[in-house]
């Protein structure tokens, strides 16, 4: 991130809460992400890292609380959603792209849909995307003839599509062998190279260490501690921290 440059809030989480039944699984939480930062989200499963990222991008809606986007409400209005969407791009767990689509129209459909980009400049654009992500030679085949790296990096390149402000991850490498990890990772990082505004949750405690500008650790539903990676790692805040780094280092 640029030092010199004061960074902007570009989303805003106060007091937000989310309960499934009775199980309220995000407490209060107010937190910050600002424009052109890297945030690492970690903690055990069912901590609440995942459902603030859904809230985000209002998959799920929050019970109270508020969540801006460009100091714009994330509500139910579908207008104001689909513009949106459109800024803040996902990437999930499963790849959830189209198999009856080559990978080049999965790419190209949400801008041609959406946007209304004529099909010749959308084919130009996702293939340009598709270079970025060491994926431009298998433009034409399906999704089931890809390996899941490939597959999640195809899925990398239809959120990139959109030319969103924000990228979401949600535990983006935890459906691939161990193998292919490294290749999803290897994209993400270039992303932050290039000063993309990124919210991960992952368990990748190395990419943690090494792209994010913060790292966030939920407990409970809660934000039980949010630092730079250098003092998160080095010298963990409590011993649910501690237990949970040693679990996730070996």
């Amino acid at each position: 991130m640029n030092s010199n440059a004061q960074p902007k809030p570009y989303i805003v989480a106060e007091r937000v809460c989310k309960s499934f039944g009775t199980h309220q699984v995000l407490k209060d939480v107010s937190t910050v992400f600002h424009t052109g930062e890297v945030t690492v989200i970690i903690g055990a499963s069912g901590s609440g890292k995942s459902t603030l990222l859904r809230a985000i991008n209002r998959l799920e809606p929050h019970d109270s609380g508020r969540i801006t986007i460009d100091g714009v409400d994330v509500c139910d209005d579908l207008a104001t959603l689909q513009r949106q969407r459109c800024e803040v791009g996902m990437v999930f767990q499963q790849f959830n792209l189209f198999g009856h689509m080559s990978v080049l129209d999965n790419v190209t459909l949400a801008p041609r849909r959406i946007r209304h980009t004529p099909r010749a400049q959308a084919n130009e654009e996702a293939m340009q995307l598709l270079r970025r992500v060491g994926m431009q030679d298998h433009a034409h085949k399906y999704p089931w003839q890809l390996s899941g790296g490939q597959q999640q990096r195809v899925a990398i390149a239809r959120a990139l599509a959109m030319q969103p402000k924000v990228m979401l991850f949600d535990e983006p490498t935890s459906a691939l062998d161990p193998e292919m990890v490294k290749e999803v990772l290897d994209v993400m990082r270039s992303l932050a190279r290039g000063g993309m505004t990124m919210i991960v949750v992952t368990h990748e405690m190395g990419f943690a260490r090494e792209v994010a500008d913060r790292v966030m650790f939920f407990d409970q539903g809660r934000i039980a501690h949010d630092a730079p990676p250098k003092e998160f790692f080095s010298n963990p805040a409590n011993d649910r921290i501690r237990a949970f780094l040693g679990q996730v280092s070996h």
